[in-house]
């Protein structure tokens, strides 16, 4: 039996298509999930086919140079301002900041993948990034990969996903969410957000 925390059936969307169509009219769109699941890779190309502002929490909000953690009070105020921007995708599952953000999300993109596949996501961006820093990674935070990282990615779906249930259920009941849980339907999301309305 799958014993992962599941979402109020009346907020999912479960076809691609219809969750093509909402994503082409939102004006701000929450991408949330497990690290390596290609959150980051999902949002950019979002942002660059609609023109919205890309926000990386890890980039914009949580890190400074050399991977130090910015003053929480810091990160809520610039939370804080970016959500007033009028078009944005935000990249960044962070639920302590779901009562701020999930109010002004009209649509959550849930980057649902098997633990196995986000290990390797995470293995593969570090080889590929090795000595350098991703692009929607803040300056001065040279990509790295740990034990702790990976125990953290592999325990994400048992001590996360209920945080994340728990938090848009209460702080976004009503936004629409689309779970993605395989590469071949990310795959056909973006096929589909690719054509011409």
């Amino acid at each position: 039996m799958d014993q992962r925390a599941e979402l109020p059936l009346r907020q999912q969307i479960t076809d691609i298509e219809q969750a093509a169509a909402l994503i082409r009219t939102a004006r701000r769109i929450l991408v949330v999930g497990c690290s390596g699941g290609g959150k980051s890779t999902l949002s950019m190309k979002i942002a660059k086919r609609f023109g919205l502002s890309y926000i990386s929490l890890d980039r914009d909000v949580r890190w400074l140079p050399g991977w130090i953690q910015r003053d929480r009070v810091e990160q809520i105020n610039i939370i804080a301002s970016r959500i007033l921007e009028d078009r944005w995708i935000m990249d960044g599952t962070s639920t302590s900041t779901f009562d701020l953000r999930l109010p002004r999300t009209d649509f959550v993109i849930w980057v649902r993948m098997p633990r196995l596949l986000c290990i390797w996501g995470a293995i593969s961006r570090w080889a590929k990034w090795i000595g350098r820093i991703r692009p929607e990674m803040a300056p001065g935070c040279i990509e790295k990969i740990d034990w702790e990282f990976l125990h953290f990615i592999w325990t994400f779906e048992e001590k996360f996903a209920p945080r994340i249930v728990a938090g848009i259920a209460e702080h976004g009941p009503d936004v629409p969410i689309l779970q993605l849980k395989s590469r071949r339907q990310m795959r056909e999301l973006l096929d589909l957000l690719s054509r011409p309305a």
